[in-house]
Parts: structure tokens; sequence; C-alpha cells
């Protein structure tokens, strides 16, 4: 998989590619939950797929949450019969979404995503469609792992220019040390209950420092 630099790039290529590989794949969507049964799109390859994980999270059940809490694989027949998920089962026609293939991509924290390929006629998946997608969920996950990371790094920089930043305004102003002009950034954020970042940032771009 391609080198991307941002985590949103990674998942946005992932639902294209699904889409793409898997054998009667139409539609694609990476759910993402951070509580219990609730859950949102954090991609998806159509309006069709987004709008199954909107009522994925109002019925509180269906595949994909079941992929991200309780296994990794989850596949669907035919959701309009399938019994696990009743309430569900009764909406999905709004849809169109008979079938359905979910895998568990990653677990973070207390966050959690799926990937979920989805196709309007039944029984549209079976054991090579399972093992082209859990390939694709693979590389996924440390694709995703990678472009987090990068995100951290160029946050970390840009926050250390911001902070050289104002520690120079503060030493020309005040004649003082670099040490001596980061203390006072740090008792600053301690008075105004903010991040250092924060409070650099805004000396940076409107010269004041709220102490």
């Amino acid at each position: 998989m391609q080198r991307f630099s941002s985590s949103q790039e990674v998942l946005d290529h992932i639902v294209v590619s699904v889409v793409q590989m898997v054998p009667g794949a139409e539609d694609a969507t990476i759910t993402v939950a951070e509580q219990r049964r609730t859950a949102r799109s954090a991609a998806a390859s159509s309006d069709r797929a987004r709008l199954f994980d909107v009522l994925q999270s109002q019925t509180r059940q269906g595949p994909c949450l079941d992929a991200l809490f309780d296994q990794e694989t989850v596949r669907v027949a035919d959701l309009a019969t399938d019994e696990r998920w009743p309430e569900l089962s009764a909406r999905v026609a709004e849809l169109g979404a008979r079938s359905m293939v979910c895998f568990q991509l990653f677990v973070t924290g207390t966050t959690l995503g799926s990937l979920d390929v989805l196709a309007t006629g039944p029984a549209a998946f079976d054991e090579e469609s399972e093992r082209v997608g859990l390939l694709i969920s693979s590389h996924a996950a440390v694709a995703l792992a990678g472009a987090q990371e990068l995100e951290g790094v160029h946050s970390a920089l840009s926050n250390r220019d911001v902070i050289g930043q104002a520690k120079g305004i503060l030493m020309e102003r005040f004649k003082i040390t670099a040490d001596e002009a980061f203390a006072l950034l740090v008792t600053a954020s301690q008075h105004t209950n903010r991040k250092v970042h924060t409070v650099a940032a805004e000396l940076a771009m409107t010269g004041a420092l709220k102490r």
C-alpha cells in the first residue's frame, strides 16, 4: 500500500481499494466506535455505506458492531432475513443492502475500527472474499498506524516551531534567556489552564501573553 501523509487519506484509500478488490463488493465503509454499541463512519465509498453505519448506531446492533466488539470477522448472507439483528434487519430495505462481510481493522486505546463490505444481492461473499478482505485489512492497519505516527511527528515539529517563536519574542521583549522565556510560557500555561503550545501560538499571533 502506498505511503500517505494522513490517516484520513489511508481510510479513504482503503474503502476504494476494497470495492475494487474484494469479490462481490459494491460498497465499503470503515466503522469507528468509541463507546459500547455506538458507531460512526470514518470513511465510506458511497452514501449507502455511510447510511448503513447510521442505522447501526441508531439500532445499536449489526454485523460491523459485532466485528468491532465480539469477533474479528462476520459474514452475512442476507441482512433482510438474518435473525441476529432484528431491528437492523427491519430497516435495511431502506438502503438496498443485503449481504456483508466485516473485519476488525484496529484497536487503539478505547477506539475500535472495522472494515465493512456491502453488496445489494444476497450471498455475495464467499471464502475468497474473506481471504482478500483479511489481507487488505492487515495491510491497511499497518499503513494506518504509520500515517498516525507521521501525523504525530508533524504535530510535534509544529508545536516546537511555535514554542520557539514565542520564546524568541519573550527573549527580545524582556532581555532574558531561552530557559527563562520557556519558564514564563509554562507559568502562563498553568495560570490559564491551557497547554503551553496554545499559549505560545497566541503569543506568536497576537504578541500578548496572558498570565
